[in-house]
């Protein structure tokens, strides 16, 4: 990710944005100091780079825990929907190319993902996400698909209804309007 550095402007709003909504969401991290978390950002340019891609399509990036062994920042996108600027995508490269008529998406969630810098969330990752709210009530979100289920031309997506979390399944190639991805990023 070299050479992907936000300007000084860029990082100070990107700053007090997350700041914002750091204080504003302080269920989500209970004992995470902001001035850790700064300080952990202000360090790491290329990580600042792709929370400014998580904020620029509008997934919300607030930060939900520190890893307990190596002491890492983990964020994940936090918009109450599936991030607006990230749908009508196809699961990867794979089921973008494999699309037999009936439109062409506007790109795939793992090339996008890679090139954000960041990682698709898992199962075990979105589960615990519902725990600190209520996500994609009228969306759904890509999830990282397990091999297995991949190879046999699957891909997953989850969302929350009815006051649960249900996993769902699909052909790599669909996309909808309302289906996108959320990430993760570790700092």
């Amino acid at each position: 990710m070299s050479g992907k550095v936000l300007s000084p402007a860029r990082v100070r709003e990107l700053l007090e944005t997350l700041k914002v909504r750091f204080e504003k969401n302080s269920s989500r991290h209970p004992g995470v100091d902001w001035q850790n978390v700064r300080s952990g950002l202000e360090k790491n340019p290329d990580k600042l780079w792709s929370l400014s891609e998580m904020e620029n399509t509008d997934g919300e990036p607030d930060i939900i825990s520190t890893d307990k062994q190596s002491g890492e920042l983990i964020f994940y996108d936090c918009s109450p929907e599936s991030p607006l600027g990230r749908r009508n995508l196809c699961y990867d490269r794979e089921g973008q190319q494999s699309r037999k008529g009936g439109g062409h998406p506007a790109g795939n969630v793992i090339d996008i993902a890679n090139a954000m810098g960041i990682e698709l969330l898992t199962e075990e990752q979105y589960r615990k996400l519902q725990t600190l709210g209520e996500f994609d009530t009228k969306t759904q979100s890509w999830l990282k698909t397990p091999d297995p289920v991949r190879k046999l031309g699957g891909a997953i997506f989850a969302d929350r209804r009815y006051g649960r979390v249900f996993i769902y399944h699909n052909t790599a190639p669909c996309f909808y309007s309302g289906r996108a991805f959320r990430g993760s990023l570790k700092i």
